[in-house]
């Protein structure tokens, strides 16, 4: 049985994981709100759909994310978590894939009292150059 929504702010990486791992795309869009803003590896903003198409270039990888919180500020209803993963396999059509990353993320507690991403940053971390 999958996870509910993180109750607790520190919780939304795990159940994402939980949810990217099970390879369910619909149960990994519920992790977001429906005006999130995932930034993509270019910067570019996504919104909508386009979140949906970024989380399943790497969904169809096949392959288990693995991620490790390592900062989570909370001030009300926001929450500000750095969070480290990877993807790390040989994926479906047998080549070696290794990404990794160090999010920028922030989360927001809905009326419902789920927390789910308003900003997914998963190359916060990444030096431009």
């Amino acid at each position: 049985m999958m996870r509910q929504l993180a109750e607790r702010p520190e919780d939304v990486p795990t159940v994402f994981a939980e949810r990217f791992n099970a390879g369910d795309a619909d149960a990994v869009a519920e992790i977001y709100e429906s005006d999130a803003v995932f930034v993509s590896e270019s910067g570019a903003p996504l919104t909508g759909e386009q979140i949906n198409i970024a989380n399943g270039r790497f969904l169809d990888l096949g392959l288990p994310i693995t991620v490790r919180p390592r900062h989570v500020h909370t001030t009300g209803d926001l929450a500000l978590l750095i969070v480290d993963w990877v993807i790390d396999g040989t994926d479906r059509g047998g080549r070696p894939v290794h990404f990794q990353g160090t999010a920028t993320d922030v989360a927001r507690r809905g009326q419902d009292g789920y927390w789910r991403y308003a900003i997914d940053n998963p190359f916060g971390a990444v030096e431009k150059g």
